[in-house]
């Protein structure tokens, strides 16, 4: 007797997904490492981090890795992560958006 296997709908996929990310991005991130990154290590042993600028968007809200509006330092990054994660999903499912519509388009031709 062979097991049927039930197919997931991409929408469960999806929201699942989404789900297991922004759980990452919200309480695995706490974790992360507080040394420096790959470009500011190679910065400081070359010597010219000094030389460093900050960007345009230093001053932002979501600056650096943490929420400004927020004192917690956990939920700060937390809400940071929350926000990266949603903004990089929403921009995924845009272009998925674009791409299906214009193979959608490119059919009725």
């Amino acid at each position: 007797m062979t097991a049927t296997r039930r197919r997931v709908s991409t929408r469960a996929f999806t929201i699942a997904a989404l789900l297991i990310a922004l759980a990452i991005a919200c309480v695995v991130s706490v974790w992360a490492s507080a040394d420096p990154d790959g470009l500011e290590y190679v910065a400081e042993s070359a010597g010219f981090l000094g030389a460093a600028q900050d960007s345009a968007t230093a001053g932002s809200p979501l600056a650096d890795y943490g929420a400004a509006f927020v004192d917690n330092p956990w939920l700060s990054l937390a809400i940071a992560g929350a926000v990266g994660c949603a903004l990089t999903f929403g921009l995924a499912w845009l272009i998925g958006l674009g791409t299906r519509r214009r193979s959608g388009a490119d059919r009725e031709r």
